[in-house]
C-alpha cells in the first residue's frame, strides 16, 4: 500500500510536539508538506498557506488542520473540494453549524473527514468505558485545571471569539466524558468567568444531568498554578473510578488498572489511516455541542483582567 502523503496546515507547538512524532511512527502515512506563513521543517516542502499548496504541484493526499479553530472550516472546505482527506484538530471548528456542510462535502467528494478528539485515544479511556457500561453510576466530577501561560504562551487567538478560552482544554474532558458515559447527558447550569480584557472565558463551572437525573459537575480553569489537574471521578455502585492525568491513569478504588504514558496521537493517526482505507468519515459533534450549550445557557461573571507576563 502506498503511504498517504500528508500536509500539516498550521505549524505551531501542537503540530511540532505531537503530530510530527506521531506521523513518523505511523505506518501508511508520511509527512510531505507544511503550510504555514512563518515556520517550516528541513527536508519537507513548504508553502505559506493552504491555497498555495493546493495550487502547486506537490502530490498531497490529505491535510491535518492545526490552525486556530476560527479558520478551520474554510480551510477544510477548500481541501475537501480539492480532493484531499481532512483531519481536524480539536476543536474541529469555531461553531457547530459550519461542520454540517463539511460533512456533506466529504460525502459528495468521497473523502474522509475526521474530527480528531485526541483525548479519546488516551490509554485509560476505553477501559473506563467498558467498566462503566456494567455499573450503576451515581455521580461524576470533572476537574480540568491548567496554566494558560504554560500551555498557550503568547497565543492571543485563544482569547478571541471562536478561540474557546478555557474550553480549548476543557473540550478534551468533554470528549472523554461523551465517550465513557453510557447515556447521553445535557447541560442544566453554567457560570463562565470572563477576564475584563478578554472575549473568551478563563474559567467555567458546569452542571450536567441525564434523563435519569445523574449529577455531573465539571470545573474548568486556566489559572492553575503548580501541579496541573486533568481528572474525572465517577462514583458507582462498585466504588470510585478515577481517570487521572488526562486519561493516562485509571484507578478503581485503591487499585491501579492503567498507568501508561499518553500515546494519543499515534493512535489518532492510525485511526485516520483506517478511515481513509475504509472510505469513511468520523465527525462526532457532541463535545462541541456541550461547549455551545455552555455559551448559550451560561451566566457571565466578570473577573480580573488577564495579563500575560
Amino acid at each position: 500500500m502506498t503511504a498517504i502523503r500528508l500536509a500539516i496546515v498550521g505549524f505551531g507547538k501542537i503540530a511540532r510536539d505531537r503530530h510530527i512524532p506521531a506521523i513518523a511512527g505511523t505506518e501508511g502515512i508520511e509527512l510531505a508538506a507544511v503550510a504555514d506563513p512563518k515556520t517550516s521543517i528541513d527536508g519537507v516542502a513548504h508553502f505559506a498557506a493552504l491555497g498555495e499548496l493546493l495550487a502547486g504541484k506537490t502530490d498531497i493526499d490529505a491535510v491535518a488542520l492545526c490552525t486556530p479553530p476560527q479558520a478551520r472550516a474554510a480551510l477544510a472546505a477548500a481541501a475537501l473540494k480539492a480532493g484531499k482527506h481532512v483531519l481536524l484538530e480539536k476543536p474541529p471548528a469555531a461553531t457547530v453549524s459550519e461542520l454540517t456542510p463539511l460533512i456533506a462535502t466529504a460525502r459528495e467528494t468521497g473523502r474522509t473527514l475526521f474530527a480528531a478528539w485526541h483525548s479519546r485515544f488516551a490509554p485509560a479511556v476505553e477501559p473506563a468505558r467498558a467498566f462503566l457500561a456494567e455499573r450503576r453510576i451515581k455521580s461524576v466530577a470533572v476537574e480540568w485545571k491548567e496554566d494558560v501561560r504554560v500551555w498557550h504562551p503568547g497565543q492571543a487567538w485563544i482569547w478571541e471569539p471562536g478561540g474557546f478560552g478555557v474550553f480549548d482544554p476543557g473540550i478534551n474532558a468533554l470528549s472523554i466524558l461523551t465517550r465513557i458515559l453510557p447515556r447521553p447527558f445535557f447541560l442544566t447550569k453554567a457560570e463562565l468567568s470572563f477576564p475584563a480584557n478578554r472575549a473568551a472565558p478563563i474559567a467555567a463551572d458546569l452542571v450536567f444531568s441525564d434523563d435519569d437525573d445523574l449529577p455531573i459537575h465539571a470545573a474548568f480553569d486556566f489559572r492553575q498554578i503548580g501541579p496541573q489537574t486533568w481528572d474525572i471521578r465517577v462514583d458507582t455502585d462498585a466504588g470510585r473510578l478515577t481517570l487521572a492525568g488526562g486519561g493516562r491513569r485509571l484507578t478503581h478504588n485503591d487499585r491501579t488498572l492503567v498507568d501508561e504514558e499518553k500515546a494519543e496521537y499515534p493512535a489518532l493517526y492510525r485511526r485516520f489511516v483506517e478511515l481513509i482505507g475504509e472510505g469513511a468519515s468520523d465527525v462526532d459533534l457532541s463535545p462541541l455541542v456541550h461547549v455551545a450549550d455552555a455559551f448559550m445557557l451560561g451566566r457571565r461573571r466578570d473577573v480580573e483582567p488577564f495579563i500575560e507576563d
